[in-house]
This record gives C-alpha cells, sequence and structure tokens, in this order.
C-alpha cells in the first residue's frame, strides 16, 4: 500500500469474498511497473495523483480461490491472469473497438479516479469473472506474471502496422522496451536496433532479440535511418531521437508515459518528415492472443531479474528503480509458488 511518496507499507486488510458474477484469485506474482515506481517516489504516475492509499499492482497472476454465484467456465485452483481494466462496454471508445480508451475506464492499480481503483498486490483479489483469463496447460504463473507489461508491448507494435521486414529502433530497453523487441520480432521485423543509457538494459534487450544495440548517449554511431521507431523510455530526448532517426514518411509509436506537463519536441522534423506520429495506451482485446504467445513463442524469463517476498515489498521497490542492476522485479504474494513453478 502506498500512502504518498516514499510511503509504502504491507497491511492488513479484510479478506474479500466474490459476489455474483465474480471470481476471487489467489494472487501467486505481482510484476512491479515504472508505473508503480512513479506512484512510490513520486506520489504521481504522470498525471495521476494519489489522494487516498493506494494497493498497488496491476501485472499479476494466480489461481482461483473461488467462484461467485453465477459463474461459469473457471473453476477453483485453476491458474488465471487477471486482466487489468474494466470498461464500460457502452461508450463509443467500447462499441467503436478501441476499449483501451474508455473513459470510464478503471485500471488496477491506478489512480486516475477517486476513489481509487486498488491494485492486485494482494493475497486475494476479487474482480469480475470475464477478467480472470485462463492460462494455456503447461503454462507457469511466474511466466505469465509478464503477460500485462507483454501485452502493452504487443499492441505498441500493432500500432506500427505491418512491420514485416522493415528496420525498428526502440527506444529505452526496460521491460517494456525489451517485450517490444520480442513483440517486434514476432512481427517479422528486419533489423531491430534497441538504445538505452544503461548497458545492462541493453543485455535484456539482446536476450529479447535485438541485432543492434545503441547507447543512447553516442547516437553519432546510430543508423542514419529507420523505418519505424517505438520509443519505450518516456522521455522527452528519447521521442526526439526517434523522431531524428525515422526516415521520411515513417512512423513513431510513443509507448513510455513522458513526464507530466509539455515535453518539447522536433516539430519541424515532424512536419517536414511528414512522419506519423501514434500514440499507445496499455491494450485490452489483445491479452489472451498475447498470453498465448508468451506460452508458445516468446520466453520472457530473461527479464525477471528478483524475487522478493510480499513482506520485503519495500526492499523489492528500491531494488526494481535501480536500472543498472535490475529489469522486471517479482513480488511473491500467497502460497502458491512451489506448484507454480
Amino acid at each position: 500500500m502506498i500512502e504518498g511518496a516514499g510511503q509504502l507499507r504491507v497491511a492488513e486488510l479484510p479478506k474479500p469474498e466474490p459476489r455474483p458474477g465474480e471470481v476471487a484469485v489467489d494472487i501467486a506474482y505481482g510484476g512491479i511497473c515504472g508505473s508503480d515506481l512513479h506512484y512510490f517516489h513520486d506520489g504521481a504516475a504522470g498525471e495521476f495523483v494519489i489522494r487516498e492509499p493506494l494497493v498497488a499492482g496491476h501485472e499479476v497472476v494466480g489461481r482461483v480461490g473461488a467462484l461467485g454465484v453465477g459463474v461459469t467456465g473457471l473453476e477453483p485452483g485453476q491458474p488465471v491472469a487477471v486482466h487489468p481494466a474494466q470498461v464500460c462496454g457502452e461508450c463509443a471508445e467500447c462499441t467503436g473497438g478501441r476499449p483501451q480508451l474508455c473513459p470510464s475506464s478503471r485500471y488496477l492499480g491506478s489512480a486516475a479516479h477517486f476513489p481509487h481503483v486498488q491494485g492486485g498486490f494482494t493475497e486475494r483479489l476479487v474482480v469480475s469473472a470475464d477478467r480472470a483469463v485462463p492460462l494455456p496447460a503447461g503454462m507457469t504463473l511466474r511466466r505469465a506474471a509478464l503477460a500485462e507489461p507483454f501485452t502493452v508491448a504487443h499492441h505498441a507494435v500493432k500500432r506500427a502496422g505491418d512491420i514485416a521486414g522493415k528496420s525498428v529502433l526502440v527506444t529505452g530497453a526496460g521491460p517494456i522496451g525489451s517485450l517490444a523487441v520480442a513483440a517486434a520480432r514476432q512481427a517479422g521485423a528486419g533489423t531491430i536496433y534497441a538504445s538505452d543509457l544503461t548497458d545492462f538494459a541493453l543485455a535484456q534487450a539482446k536476450s529479447m532479440g535485438a541485432d543492434v544495440l545503441l547507447r543512447a548517449d553516442q547516437e553519432d554511431s546510430w543508423p542514419e535511418q529507420v523505418d519505424v521507431a517505438i520509443e519505450a523510455s518516456g522521455s522527452g530526448p528519447g521521442l526526439n531521437s526517434c523522431i531524428r532517426t525515422v526516415r521520411r514518411a515513417g512512423r513513431v509509436v510513443q509507448v513510455g508515459i513522458l513526464p507530466p506537463g509539455m515535453t518539447a519536441i522536433l516539430g519541424n522534423a515532424l512536419v517536414n518528415k511528414e512522419l506519423q506520429l501514434h500514440g499507445s495506451w496499455r491494450f485490452h482485446t489483445e491479452f489472451a492472443e498475447a498470453i498465448e504467445l508468451l506460452a508458445d513463442e516468446i520466453d520472457p524469463e530473461p527479464l525477471i531479474s528478483h524475487e522478493f517476498p510480499l513482506r520485503e515489498a519495500l526492499q523489492a521497490f528500491r531494488t526494481a528503480a535501480d536500472r543498472t542492476a535490475a529489469s522486471k522485479v517479482l513480488l511473491r504474494i500467497g502460497d502458491d509458488h512451489e506448484q507454480a513453478e
């Protein structure tokens, strides 16, 4: 539970039970995301400011613990990944095939609304039954713990269009950037470049399929142009690197969350190169598809650098903030780990 900038504690809360149409998931693993770190360090993630104690976490997996009345298709003990978003299903965005843009969307562990949407770093989480997505046979919960960040990356790559055979630059080789490398490779990209400021992160990108590693502070050694760029660093300099490097009429996809307020960009290059600049916001319908890819084609295990028990959550958050030595940090929650692995 995060109560403000630098204020994190493990708290005792009442055990929730599912209502009709809901399922209780006994959480086994939770992955610490960049937005969780922003809430911890800054008391805010982008424009979303903590106004009340917030249970963090939206990258969570576990096993069905209890079923509410009327729930079918799930069984107690069944391994599931939790879809973090609840959308209205009725607005223009939902009915138009863009539910990730639903203005009423409520995302686990988010301060976007008040009261906040409490998150998944908890021993038991209750959600609507349609958000508990069964895992393919043989897929471990540990592997599935990266389903949410991989789906974010997968959605961003899809926003880039058909990239088969094209050169792709990914700026920022943290977990999302490295998973974007994997998603681009699976989508048939040609040469994939990955940039970062740390050698540790670049090694992670290499493990996910990057062909060429670039230091973000040495752009004189970068390629003259690429077909597509995916900006995953969440920084103005990263976005401008993409704008400079993408060929004329190329496409830039911004998936990294930029700092609050204004970001200065190379606007004239955007104009005179006729670039296509696209935002990429979370995901929705691709979740089950991305889980299948993780189960069958993409191994995310090299990105898992640390695990901590829930009682050591503070140390886990501090470790996850060190990008020179940590990639994806998992919290072990509940008692199911031996069975899960």
